[in-house]
């Protein structure tokens, strides 16, 4: 029993380690394709098979970090206060939660990239675009008059997606606060708007 408690201790040591590496690694360079597997299991004083042990794979390594970073919104989302807090009015929490999530991608623009270009088949089966998207289409049914939650919820998100977060803060040069009001405004018409004129779930 010693032993397995040792190497069960060894081993969370071993993945903060690597976490902390990676997080260091593409923080300081240009784009997440520079950092390789074998870079990380350097900078983080263990071998390459544990490294593949722990993560699988280099997307496997670009999700723990992601949802590592990503904690402590996590936390705020399920536990914590307003305006992100299970107990929000859902007007008010739709708009925060999107704002929370492009700030998150702008902070860091480099990581969530190269997760949505090189995770698993597609963006929109990662298991945080999952998770965001059951959040969202949970809190627009509770307002009423807004038709189709699950489309609704998929359009909103669209608007927080790395590769266009890249290239408004990156191509585009717009300023933070700019594309938060921007995104801000969006959400904010499309939970004024109502079914259109004439139209019926059949068609």
């Amino acid at each position: 029993m010693p032993e397995r408690q040792s190497s069960r201790k060894d081993a969370v040591r071993n993945r903060e380690a690597v976490l902390a590496a990676a997080d260091a690694l593409f923080a300081r360079r240009e784009s997440p394709e520079d950092v390789t597997m074998a870079d990380v299991a350097t900078a983080a004083g263990v071998g390459k098979g544990t490294l593949f042990r722990a993560f699988g794979d280099r997307a496997g390594l670009l999700r723990a970090l992601y949802e590592a970073r990503l904690e402590p919104i996590r936390q705020a989302v399920e536990t914590g206060p307003p305006p992100l807090g299970p107990t929000t009015p859902p007007r008010d929490r739709v708009p925060a939660l999107l704002d929370a999530l492009l700030c998150f991608k702008l902070d860091n623009r480099r990581l969530a990239l190269a997760l949505e270009e090189g995770g698993s088949s597609s963006p929109y089966r990662a298991e945080h675009y999952e998770r965001w998207h059951s959040l969202l289409r949970s809190a627009l049914e509770q307002i009423p008059g807004l038709d189709d939650s699950d489309f609704t919820a998929c359009a909103l998100l669209s608007a927080t997606r790395a590769d266009l977060v890249e290239h408004l803060a990156g191509e585009e040069r717009v300023p933070r606060e700019r594309m938060r009001e921007q995104l801000a405004n969006f959400v904010n018409r499309v939970l004024a708007s109502g079914p259109l004129q004439g139209s019926t779930a059949e068609e």
